[in-house]
């Protein structure tokens, strides 16, 4: 018995995609496998790890525990899309510049969320952006290097 699908529609990146797709399949299978946008990762599966944080309709999910079928009639910005677009390139360059990545497993998660954060709290401070990011996990920088960069992009922005 195979199981239950359902048509959805939706743009992912700025172009339209419409695909059948198992009811229980989570968004960012979908990606991944579907659409072969493998930027964002699957990490725990339970929504702790941020690994799989995507933009739906300008909020930030985890794409693991968010279905595909929710995502009908909506908006989704990826890793990619948000990098073609040059959204994060500040973000990126500042990571790339303090050293704030080191496998890269994370780094998807981090550049959407920070990149969150920047937009709702412009003024955030290194306790404010270390408790936003509290939901991302990394391994292997210890969040110095993270926080840092987001803080000199903040400091950057405010300039502007």
């Amino acid at each position: 018995m195979s199981a239950p699908t359902q048509e959805i529609s939706l743009t992912v990146n700025g172009e339209r995609v419409t695909r059948r797709v198992e009811l229980r399949q989570h968004l960012v299978d979908f990606l991944r496998l579907e659409l072969e946008l493998t930027g964002s990762h699957v990490g725990c599966e339970h929504g702790v790890c941020g690994a799989c944080t995507v933009r739906v309709d300008g909020a930030i999910v985890r794409g693991c525990l968010f279905l595909a079928v929710q995502a009908d009639g909506a908006t989704v910005e990826t890793i990619e899309g948000l990098t073609e677009s040059g959204a994060l390139a500040d973000l990126q360059a500042a990571f790339h510049a303090r050293n704030a990545l080191q496998c890269g497993y994370c780094t998807a998660g981090m550049l959407i969320t920070a990149d969150a954060l920047l937009q709702a709290e412009p003024n955030a401070d290194r306790a404010a952006i270390r408790e936003f990011l509290s939901g991302n996990y990394c391994r292997c920088t210890g969040y110095h290097a993270i926080v840092d960069a987001i803080e000199t992009v903040a400091q950057a922005r405010r300039v502007r």
